[in-house]
């Protein structure tokens, strides 16, 4: 293997040992750590990009934020070799423990994560600090992709269909899957629907080298409820599988790890780490864009000059945060916090939505005792196989249609399952093991088609402050019923008897806040939904994708910001309604066909 010097700004990440305690876990992040630091990199030992330490002053395309739609579009872009390309990246590079599939909860507050918090909720998260969720979001190189659970799922097909009918000519389904299927390197063709998936491209596709035996019994238990095994992302997006996820022999692949690094050392391509932009610079007369402003590590200002387009990829928190800080975005609430405004435009942070879940709890028995061990650890250091290559129950998922969908053939919840294998790493076992034996799972239901709308918008004109978001989850009561048709369906699941095998059976601890209810009624679900909310990481719409014509729309169906020239936004915002299932997919979807439209207004 190669030998390199390991980059500055690329920690192992966050010390677990103090959380997850042992002496065994504390050898082996002691020997993961000795091993990283010599290789630099598991997978690809010296290629991290190389940050510059000064940018130029002048590019053709900037591109804000390195995150899954970023790190795409630089990548993508910088493929014209007389193009210049900036990307620019709040955070640093990626940490090399992340890279560990069963590590992927570790990260989630620590420093590569922006760690946002909403505004107190009225109908949610009642029983969190101030009645505030807490919102992950990556702030590293590669955004969110860094952080996620990493499962790759597109869709349902009629959400693009959707999106077309809203206004949006060429984003139906049948227009977007040759971006789907552009981006995919799928290492399991034959385990996947003929004509859904291709090889060769970018970004790697497999299932996890290792499944727990509760993973094939969660199958059986969707089967013997009358739910097929499905590639969800082929000809049916309901029933149960296995998925497969962005990684590739046991390793996570980010969006930066699989479209910057390969490209890293193209001339025409520049990345800024751990900097901050804090405004794009727009012409208040001809309505135009040239630069953007930023804030280095040391926190100069510096503008920086741009020929053609500036590309906002800064997620569905970020990009509404700094359109309205370039002062685009409603007038009045941009007054109100001493922004000048540069354009009125109403719908930039407004549709802003999320799906919505409850970690429902269940113990089982502790069938499983293989401990994580010096072989276990070398299994996985030296072949990228056995307890840490996977993240456990993790990579399980389900779709159905609640009995409130608004099309019985079309899914509107999604199942995940999970327990404290990946937060901790620390065994094989699945689930947090208990005094009396037992451990504790978790299935959650999540609403995939959330009517309850928020917003974004600035708390200050301060750059560096994070903008108010308020998510108003559980307004609508169509996504409580929905919720607790899913936390009932999860209940019936685990009375199945694949899963009774395992004494699968609920946790009746009364929620705080439910205790007076009867357990188990539909009063007593309801409650729980809003006590103990599980906020999904998907948010979304926040800068709406649609015609002129629809007055909260903030670009077209070419994601160009209406009313600016040479800007555009391209990620999970431009969502006019959330996917039906994970995001991270679509948003690369997204941005290869934004990428496509650049080019080709560009003559490339």
């Amino acid at each position: 293997m190669a030998v390199c010097d390991c980059p500055v700004g690329a920690p192992v990440g966050p010390t677990l040992a103090a959380t997850c305690g042992g002496s065994t876990f504390m050898l082996f992040m002691g020997l993961l750590e000795v091993f990283l630091r010599s290789q630099c990199d598991i997978e690809d030992p010296c290629n991290r990009p190389k940050a510059r330490q000064s940018p130029d002053t002048e590019y053709d395309f900037i591109v804000v934020g390195g995150g899954s739609g970023g790190s795409v579009v630089a990548s993508r872009l910088s493929e014209v070799p007389d193009w210049k390309v900036l990307l620019i990246e709040a955070g640093g590079d990626e940490p090399l423990g992340s890279q560990v599939p069963s590590m992927f909860l570790n990260f989630i507050g620590s420093d590569i994560d922006w760690k946002y918090n909403t505004e107190p909720e009225s109908n949610a998260c009642l029983n969190s600090p101030e009645q505030r969720c807490y919102w992950p979001r990556g702030k590293v190189l590669g955004g969110t992709s860094v952080l996620n659970g990493m499962m790759y799922i597109r869709g349902n097909k009629e959400d693009y269909d959707e999106w077309a009918a809203m206004g949006n000519p060429g984003w139906s389904y049948n227009d977007v899957l040759p971006y789907f299927m552009m981006s995919e390197d799928n290492m399991q063709l034959n385990e996947v629907d003929n004509g859904f998936h291709a090889t060769g491209g970018i970004l790697p596709i497999s299932k996890f080298p290792y499944h727990p035996p509760l993973s094939y019994a969660i199958l059986r238990a969707g089967q013997e409820l009358g739910y097929q095994i499905n590639d969800l992302n082929g000809a049916n997006s309901t029933g149960f599988m296995i998925a497969q996820m962005t990684s590739k022999n046991g390793i996570r692949m980010s969006a930066a790890r699989a479209y910057i690094r390969p490209v890293q050392k193209r001339p025409n391509l520049h990345v800024l780490l751990n900097t901050t932009v804090s405004r794009v610079l727009v012409h208040p007369q001809s309505k135009s864009t040239h630069g953007v402003e930023i804030i280095d590590e040391f926190g100069h200002p510096l503008k920086i000059f741009s020929k053609k387009e500036v590309i906002v990829s800064g997620g569905t928190v970020n990009s509404p945060q700094i359109l309205l800080l370039s002062g685009i975005g409603p007038k009045e609430d941009l007054v109100k916090v001493g922004v000048r405004p540069v354009h009125d435009l109403p719908g930039v942070g407004k549709n802003l939505h999320n799906h919505v879940a409850y970690f429902t709890n269940f113990y089982i028995n502790d069938t499983d005792t293989s401990p994580l061990n010096w072989a276990t650890a070398m299994e996985y250091l030296l072949f990228r196989d056995g307890l840490m290559s996977g993240t456990g129950i993790s990579d399980v998922t389900a779709k159905i249609s609640s009995k409130y969908a608004e099309n019985p053939n079309v899914p509107d919840l999604q199942f995940y399952f999970g327990g404290f294998l990946a937060s901790c790493a620390k065994t094989g076992q699945v689930g947090e093991l208990l005094s009396n034996g037992s451990r504790s799972i978790q299935i959650f239901p999540a609403v995939l088609h959330p009517k309850s709308r928020g917003y974004i918008t600035l708390a200050s004109n301060d750059p560096l402050a994070p903008p108010k978001i308020v998510a108003n989850y559980l307004t609508e009561e169509h996504d409580v019923r929905v919720l607790v048709d899913g936390v009932k369906f999860a209940v019936k699941l685990s009375e199945t008897e694949p899963l009774k095998a395992y004494g699968m059976h609920v946790d009746e601890t009364p929620i705080k806040g439910c205790e007076n209810i009867p357990f188990g009624t539909d009063a007593y679900w309801t409650c729980a939904v809003k006590q103990n909310t599980g906020p999904e990481n998907h948010q979304a719409g926040s800068c709406k994708m649609g015609p002129g014509r629809d007055p909260m729309a903030v670009v077209d169906h070419e994601l160009r910001v209406h009313g600016i020239r040479g800007l555009r936004v391209v990620d999970a915002s431009i969502m006019p309604k959330v996917t039906s299932g994970n995001t991270n997919a679509p948003i690369i979807m997204i941005a290869e066909k934004a990428s496509k439209h650049i080019k080709r207004s560009w003559g490339a």
